[in-house]
């Protein structure tokens, strides 16, 4: 997989972690372990997109 396909991989799985957040969120008692969960992942996904493009 070519550096600028693996980056629009990374947005596009970014991009459901969004989603899934928002779900969440949305609900009456948003569970905050689940929260924290997919924050983190959205963290370390965005950092990966980073770090691909400023080497890119």
């Amino acid at each position: 997989m070519s550096t600028p396909d693996r980056i629009e991989a990374l947005k596009q799985r970014h991009q459901v972690l969004e989603q899934a957040i928002d779900d969440e969120n949305a609900r009456p008692q948003p569970n905050e372990e689940v929260l924290h969960e997919l924050k983190k992942k959205k963290l370390r996904l965005k950092d990966e997109i980073l770090s691909l493009t400023t080497r890119h």
